[in-house]
């Protein structure tokens, strides 16, 4: 590393003109990203993906593109239907590929049809408001557009003003903590500096990407959010050591080379726990989920390579004088205003060492404590429900809502994406004796489905082509809803199989509830998998950073339970409603599937930033004098106003998506906070030097034989010292 350092402060300039072409670049890139970027939410290889590839292919029809024109008739007049008939007509026309249905009437004076389309998402949403200039309506009747297009397409602005809101709240926040903690110096534009040099870098390599691959629309957000909490973690460690060094004498650039051989080393390695948690998305068998991948993969790496060049050059420039800070509490204490010490000057009685202290002494109670409340906020664990996605959870005010309410009250939720089953001929017709029969059973046993509202199939090119036939199954509830998804699997278990169609038909059932189940089984039949790579490989990481066998499995497991209590939490707030009654958030029986997900993504990675800060001080002081209860107090003196201030601003970052109007937005944000603060208090604070205290001179053991495999130095088990065992060993 110090060899690395002194080739960057030679070249300090050169790299300094680097990061501002990137920096740039990338904000020109970033700047013509957005047309690139759609939510894509296929599903490869499940029956429910070839039921959509056949249905676009040979019917027209792509359920994620069409559709639902909803009229309420208020006054009766004659000839009412025809006029009606005539405008979603004229609406579909908006559309490229566009095909209006007939309209079907239900009870309420409620009339509704489809206007079918070839395209996707993406592009479907984007004529919404095309629909809606052509949709003339007669008097005494309100028409609205509906469908997913339409709902995607009211939501986009709102739900980007919700992800903006995080960053809105967390930059002066962020400013505030950073002026705390630097005091008033030009240090404070450091992790400004970094975070806007890596999230352009970041995007704007997504941008290349994207000419390729399919990236989701919120890529962008997910940069923006780790980027901004990655550059404030990296630069609060490395600045705040920079400053140590200089204290210790020297000149600026051996203060520069200590700094990144022991903060800078860190950073490193905490860049790599972060990479390999998000790398988990890359794997998952789902475009969208491994297109966010991508781009929170990248921000690590750009983030390490800025850490290890743009840092260490950021400091030479600075110097002494730039990262002087102007001791604004000492000011305020020579005028009598009580500002208390949280870091004392000498680490033997700093807030920090005396805490860790008083753990080490009574080491089994502060356990108990702490993972009592732990494993007490995980255990609601259990009774967490997922869903695909759900209407219920957003915003109402919206014209495609409030129509489909008007739908939803008059036919059932089920409406919105109804099951289709679709038949395959293998290129032969479908108009035999015993397909037709066996379709008509299996339309008589979906009428006896307690879920079941109704069915639809016929002879028009909607329904019928050659080699192809569908019928369409509306649910009595939402597709991403408990019984919705029994219904799919009871129709792939029992009803279609009990229908008998003949071999040379292939039977498939796709649409909204299938997908869903589908999306579900795909991503969970994977997760657990991935997850246990993810651990193997953090721990062999972290095992090469602190040197130890047991370090790295306690930092691991520890990890798992807050990641555990995060979930817990969802369940406690959103299905059992104390974030309803405390904070006024949904009360919602079903945690989004997406979240779990990316919740462990993020959250293993970004929590384990403050476990390698923290850890790796400790080694130092260790290696330095052999002392188990001085290397933990001392650590957690050293990094505690650091992992403290970082923590304020991700959790207010994270609070600010809390307060949006998008359920699955506010159950993300709450997850998210919610670890953090576990992670930075209980696990940090507490746990941490309890588990320190039992283990003692093992926690620093490291034999030969793994020394070699991690290839670093190995650590042998030191001489049992009385002095420095805590009480009970």
């Amino acid at each position: 590393m110090a060899r690395w350092t002194r080739l960057v402060l030679r070249f300090r300039w050169p790299i300094l003109a680097f990061w501002l072409l990137v920096l740039l670049a990338g904000g020109f890139a970033t700047s013509r990203l957005t047309p690139l970027l759609s939510n894509t939410f296929t599903v490869p290889r499940p029956d429910s993906e070839r039921a959509r590839t056949i249905l676009q292919d040979h019917f027209g029809d792509r359920s994620d593109g069409e559709f639902l024109v909803i009229y309420k008739v208020r006054n009766g007049t004659p000839g009412v239907r025809l006029k009606l008939e005539r405008s979603i007509r004229t609406a579909a026309t908006a559309v490229p590929t566009g095909k209006a249905t007939s309209l079907r009437e239900v009870p309420g004076g409620v009339l509704y049809g489809s206007i079918l389309t070839t395209l996707n998402l993406a592009k479907a949403k984007g004529y919404t408001d095309d629909i809606r200039h052509r949709l003339g309506t007669p008097p005494g009747v309100v028409g609205y557009v509906s469908g997913q297009p339409a709902i995607e397409g009211d939501l986009d602005p709102i739900f980007s003003h919700d992800l903006r809101r995080g960053e809105t709240i967390a930059l002066p926040i962020a400013l505030a903590v950073l002026l705390a903690v630097f005091g008033l110096s030009l240090a404070a534009t450091i992790p400004f500096l970094f975070a806007a040099a890596t999230i352009t870098g970041t995007l704007g390599i997504v941008f290349i990407f994207a000419h390729y691959l399919t990236m989701a629309t919120y890529v962008t957000n997910l940069v923006q959010l780790i980027g901004l909490g990655i550059a404030i973690d990296y630069s609060l460690l490395i600045v705040y050591r920079f400053r140590e060094e200089l204290e210790r004498g020297g000149g600026k650039d051996d203060a520069i080379l200590r700094t990144m051989a022991t903060a800078g080393r860190a950073v490193i390695f905490s860049g790599a726990t972060v990479a390999i948690g998000l790398a988990l998305l890359l794997f998952m068998p789902l475009p969208f989920m491994r297109s966010m991948g991508v781009g929170g993969f990248l921000i690590p790496l750009v983030s390490i390579a800025a850490a290890a060049t743009l840092q260490p050059a950021l400091l030479s420039v600075y110097g002494r004088r730039g990262t002087r800070r102007v001791h604004v509490a000492a000011w305020l204490r020579r005028k009598h205003v009580g500002v208390p010490h949280v870091a004392g000057a000498d680490v033997e009685h700093g807030f920090w060492a005396r805490l860790a202290r008083a753990i080490m002494r009574r080491p089994i109670a502060f356990f108990l404590a702490g993972a009592g409340v732990l494993v007490a906020a995980a255990v609601p664990v259990f009774a967490l429900q997922l869903t695909p996605g759900s209407a219920q959870g957003i915003p109402q005010t919206p014209e495609s809502v409030r129509g489909l309410n008007v739908l939803r009250h008059a036919v059932g939720p089920g409406a919105l994406s109804p099951t289709q089953i679709v038949l395959d001929g293998q290129g032969r017709s479908i108009r035999t004796q015993a397909a037709q029969s066996a379709l008509t059973r299996l339309q008589r046993m979906l009428a006896r489905d307690p879920e079941v509202e109704f069915t639809q199939r016929g002879s028009s090119r909607r329904f019928q082509t050659f080699g192809y036939e569908q019928m369409i199954v509306a649910g009595k509830h939402e597709y991403g809803d408990e019984p919705a998804q029994s219904f799919v699997r009871r129709l792939r278990n029992d009803l279609i199989p009990a229908a008998h169609f003949p071999p040379s038909v292939r039977v498939y059932a796709g649409g909204g509830p299938p997908q869903g189940v589908d999306f579900l089984e795909r991503s969970y039949g994977t997760f657990p998998w991935l997850v246990a790579g993810v651990l193997v490989l953090t721990y062999l990481v972290l095992m090469r950073a602190f040197r130890s066998l047991i370090l790295p499995l306690k930092a691991v497991l520890l990890n798992l339970l807050s990641v555990a209590a995060s979930y817990g939490m969802l369940v406690v707030f959103f299905k059992w409603g104390f974030g309803n009654t405390l904070a006024g958030l949904y009360q919602f029986p079903q945690v989004e599937g997406w979240i779990p997900i990316f919740l462990f993504a993020m959250l293993f990675g970004l929590s384990m930033d403050y476990e390698v800060f923290l850890v790796s001080r400790m080694r130092e002081a260790w290696d330095e004098e052999r002392d188990n209860v001085r290397a933990v107090s001392y650590g957690l003196e050293r990094t505690g106003t650091i992992v403290t201030a970082a923590a304020i601003i991700m959790v207010a970052a994270f609070s600010g998506f809390v307060a949006g109007r998008v359920v699955g937005l506010q159950q993300f944000g709450l997850g998210l906070a919610v670890a953090i603060f576990v992670d930075a208090t209980l696990l940090r604070a507490l746990l941490v030097p309890a588990l320190m205290a039992w283990f003692g001179r093992w926690n620093w053991w490291l034999p030969p034989s793994l020394a070699r495999l991690v290839r670093v130095p190995p650590s042998p088990l030191a001489e049992p010292r009385a002095a420095l065992r805590p009480a009970g060993r």
